[in-house]
C-alpha cells in the first residue's frame, strides 16, 4: 500500500498538468479531502495525516514547515484530543458545546491539515493555499452537520445525537481513507458526501414538522 495511490495519482496528474498536477492539482485533491472530513471531525484527520506521513503510510509527503505536525508531542496531543472529542460528541449537551467551538476549530485545522499537503511550495504559499482550500470547505460540511444536528435534537429530543455523531466519525475516517487511497475521486465524493448531509437535514426537518402539526 505504502506509497502506491498518491504516487499514482501523482502520475496521473503529471501526465495531464505536467508540473503543475503534482504541485497544485494533487494537494487540492488532497485537502479537499481532509478538509472535508475536518468539518465533520477537528482532530481525527490531523491525527490520520500526521500518521500518515510519520510511518510514511500512502506515499503522503507534507510540507517542511509542517514537520511538526509529525513530532511525538503532536501526535500524543492530538489522539489525546480525538479521544475526547469522540466521547464527548456522545453525550448531550457537550455536543453542542463541541460543535460551537468547532465553528472557529475547525475552518482553522483544515487550513493546517490543507496548508500541510502543498509540499513544493514555499511555507507561506502553503500555509495561504491552505486557508483557502481548507477553511471554506470545513465550514460548509460543519454548517450541515449543524443543520443535521439541530435537526435531530428537534425530533428525537437529542437521543439520536449520538447514532448521527458515530455515523459522522466514520464518515470522517473513510474520507480521510479515500483521499488517501484515491485522490482523483475525491471530487466526486464530495459531492455524494454533501448530497448525503444536506438530504439527513432535510428529511429530519421534514419529520419535525410533520410531528408539529396538530393531528
Amino acid at each position: 500500500m505504502d506509497g502506491v495511490s498518491i504516487e499514482a495519482a501523482r502520475e496521473t496528474l503529471s501526465g495531464i498538468w505536467g508540473q503543475a498536477g503534482v504541485t497544485w492539482v494533487l494537494p487540492v485533491l488532497l485537502g479537499l479531502g481532509l478538509a472535508a472530513a475536518t468539518g465533520l471531525r477537528t482532530f481525527l484527520p490531523l491525527l490520520m495525516m500526521a500518521g500518515a506521513e510519520r510511518f510514511g503510510l500512502f506515499g503522503l509527503q507534507l510540507n517542511d514547515s509542517w514537520s511538526w505536525v509529525t513530532s511525538d508531542a503532536a501526535i500524543i496531543a492530538l489522539g489525546i484530543a480525538a479521544v475526547v472529542e469522540f466521547v464527548g460528541d456522545k453525550i448531550p449537551g457537550v455536543d453542542h458545546a463541541l460543535h460551537s467551538l468547532g465553528l472557529v476549530a475547525r475552518p482553522v485545522a483544515a487550513a493546517v491539515a490543507a496548508g500541510g499537503l502543498f509540499a513544493t511550495v514555499d511555507p507561506t504559499t502553503a500555509a495561504v493555499a491552505g486557508v483557502i482550500v481548507g477553511a471554506p470547505t470545513a465550514l460548509a460540511f460543519n454548517a450541515a452537520q449543524g443543520g443535521a444536528r439541530l435537526a435531530s435534537t428537534a425530533t428525537t429530543g437529542g437521543l439520536g445525537n449520538p447514532v448521527l455523531s458515530l455515523l459522522e466519525d466514520l464518515l470522517a475516517f473513510f474520507t480521510v481513507i479515500l483521499a488517501f487511497l484515491a485522490p482523483i475521486l475525491i471530487p466526486v465524493l464530495l459531492v455524494i458526501l454533501a448530497v448525503v448531509v444536506f438530504r439527513l437535514a432535510r428529511r429530519l426537518r421534514t419529520y419535525r414538522e410533520r410531528r408539529a402539526r396538530p393531528a
